[in-house]
């Protein structure tokens, strides 16, 4: 699988996101520039990892959607290329009109950093396929604007369509239905405030993030 990473200013999950990659395809991504028009020619995955891209000035990830390599994101994603935006990556997938909805300061307005229990409420796509449908799984979240928030229509649409991929079990960061990640209308685009990364390998203390990349490698091979 040839994976592509972008890389904005504020960026410092890229390295992460980028040896979890490794990890589980046995080949390193590319680091894509924020500032690129194109992606590597043959691109299987792109992901947009977290961080605070441009210091989150105007709004978390507003800024980012608007960099010049989004266009090749946008354009990727419309020929099916599965995209993966984790934090700061979900962020920008929204303000770049790649998903519905928006992404506002926690309900606590404090910065949310731990293990959170979430339950699996879609294992057909691409990402989720490694997980059981009301499976619980923890991932670590790391956020200070996560609380995910979409008017009536789009949630119902969301819930009916079967877009919901995870749900927090418990209250988190005050996200509208308690959604911690969704999918675009053709299932290859997953927006998440948890970290995957961040739970792939035994010294990690979890791996439940290795199987949403297990997954993906299974799907674009």
């Amino acid at each position: 699988m040839k994976s592509a990473v972008i890389v904005f200013p504020g960026s410092n999950c890229d390295r992460d996101m980028a040896v979890a990659l490794e990890t589980v395809t046995g080949r390193k991504p590319a680091m894509v520039w924020h500032r690129e028009t194109e992606l590597p020619e043959g691109t299987d995955l792109v992901a947009i990892p977290g961080g605070f891209s441009y210091g989150d000035y105007l709004r978390a990830g507003a800024m980012a959607a608007r960099s010049p390599v989004m266009r090749a994101v946008a354009e990727a994603a419309g020929r099916g290329v599965p995209v993966l935006g984790v934090c700061n990556g979900f962020q920008i997938l929204t303000e770049a009109g790649l998903l519905p909805g928006a992404l506002m300061r926690n309900g606590t307005i404090r910065f949310v950093c731990r293990d959170v229990s979430l339950t699996v409420e879609n294992s057909r796509s691409a990402f989720t396929g490694r997980f059981e449908a009301g499976e619980r799984i923890v991932l670590p979240v790391a956020h200070h604007d996560g609380n995910y928030q979409a008017d009536a229509e789009t949630l119902d649409r969301l819930e009916g369509e079967g877009r919901i991929a995870l749900r927090y079990a418990g209250e988190c960061n005050g996200s509208a239905r308690d959604i911690a990640a969704i999918l675009n209308e053709a299932g290859n685009v997953l927006g998440m405030m948890p970290h995957p990364e961040r739970a792939v390998e035994d010294a990690h203390g979890r791996t439940d993030g290795r199987r949403l990349f297990e997954g993906l490698l299974e799907t674009v091979s």
